[in-house]
């Protein structure tokens, strides 16, 4: 029974959001931003490279050669001892020493829009919330680098912050490589002219706006204001190659990923925390192998330019690239020379960020069916995110409905991909 005032009654969320509690002399805040972290971060950027459909594992990262289940692709050796990947990745494989690799992700989702939110969230859908993706629990808790946005998405929408809020959605680029025409006054706007309509602009908005609360306003104005210092800023020639070398542009491919990846390069060395690119094109339901050679030879020679070029510069060692996809494929081969979708087990491509090159973390069975070794949940692959970078991933966040969220789904860190 609760005796007393009421006022004095507080609850637990509104200790803990108590500016002003203490204990042991410390901000209760202050000690729950620091809790779980005990490691120093070995990354500040994150280059995920999301290939929509459903990547065939066995095709990939984990080929089965000799088995019935191997298909029409063969194996090749590496630059890390003992490691084989296919042969559509015959550049990246000079660069495996680099580089990490998965195979014991043991999915539980077989559905496309399940699948993709569980791995982009670490969150199964829930009706009522709004999961972020994993570059906008980054943006939350890490402070900008630079001018240009923290987390950017590329040739296709990232996930959205959902409670997070409006400063952590992906600023989203349609064709990398181009200059975007809505960073810009209209032709035939002057500078001048421009600015005036914009000075306009914020005067009806906060007239508009007055004394209301609604974050939807709020939302609206931060767009405008980010839109705004982003136009302004020198660091916009990021986003544009006309400075680019021929050569760099041909090691690359001049193809939207091979630009996609070249421009998150550019970014991260601008400052910005978190690149999303997007493929699509896996859902090989027929015809799996000559879809994957021509997948291989888009991506291969600019996933092995990227990681070539950041280790020249020093950048991969704070710079985390993962390449990942909702799912893997069947391991038996279906009647139109397919795979279907298959969740028990598949693999995840990383280097950089502290990631020990030529290490390869757990295993499939000997037909790529099931994970054997080691199996990791979809969860864990966040958890590793969050420790790569410092972030604590059982920390708790709040939803406008004052409803605690930890920032990872009940997911461990894998501390054996760390040097």
């Amino acid at each position: 029974m609760l005796t007393g005032c009421r006022d004095y009654q507080l609850s637990r969320r509104a200790f803990m959001g108590a500016s002003s509690a203490t204990l042991l002399g410390m901000s209760v805040k202050g000690l729950l931003a620091a809790s779980g972290k005990d490691h120093e971060a070995q990354a500040e950027h994150v280059i995920l490279f999301w290939n929509g459909g459903g990547m065939s594992h066995i095709d990939t990262w984990d080929p089965k050669p000799g088995r019935p289940t191997g298909g029409d692709l063969s194996s090749i050796k590496t630059s890390a001892p003992g490691v084989e990947i296919s042969e559509i990745f015959p550049g990246l494989a000079d660069q495996m020493h680099h580089c990490a690799l998965i195979r014991s992700i043991a999915g539980t989702q077989g559905d496309h829009g399940r699948a993709t939110h569980h791995v982009q969230t670490s969150y199964l859908p829930f009706p009522n919330l709004v999961y972020p993706g994993m570059g906008s629990v980054v943006t939350h808790e890490l402070p900008n680098l630079g001018e240009l946005p923290a987390y950017i998405s590329i040739s296709g929408q990232a996930p959205r912050a959902g409670y997070l809020g409006q400063k952590c959605e992906a600023y989203y680029v349609s064709n990398p490589g181009d200059k975007d025409p809505y960073l810009a006054f209209p032709e035939g706007i002057a500078e001048v002219r421009g600015n005036k309509r914009l000075e306009t602009l914020a005067k009806y908005n906060q007239r508009f706006t007055g004394n209301s609360t609604d974050s939807r306003l709020r939302a609206t104005e931060t767009s405008i204001e980010e839109a705004v210092t982003l136009m302004r800023s020198p660091a916009l020639e990021a986003f544009e190659f006309s400075k680019v070398s021929p050569k760099t542009l041909d090691r690359y491919g001049k193809t939207p990923f091979g630009r996609g990846a070249l421009l998150a390069k550019r970014l991260v060395e601008k400052g910005v925390r978190f690149v999303q690119v997007n493929r699509g094109g896996f859902d090989t339901h027929t015809a799996n192998f000559p879809a994957m050679r021509d997948h291989g030879e888009i991506m291969d020679p600019a996933l092995a330019s990227l990681i070539s070029d950041l280790a020249e510069t020093g950048m991969l060692k704070k710079t985390l690239v993962i390449m990942l996809s909702e799912f893997g494929r069947t391991p038996r081969i279906n009647k139109d020379a397919g795979r279907d979708h298959w969740a028990s087990v598949f693999s995840c491509f990383l280097a950089g960020g502290g990631i020990k090159g030529g290490t390869v973390y757990g295993s499939s069975d000997e037909d790529g069916a099931e994970a054997k070794d080691q199996p990791v949940k979809v969860q864990d692959i966040h958890a590793t995110i969050c420790h790569a970078l410092g972030i604590n991933p059982n920390k708790d966040v709040m939803t406008p409905l004052a409803r605690p969220m930890k920032l990872v789904d009940q997911g461990t860190p894998i501390t054996g991909l760390f040097g």
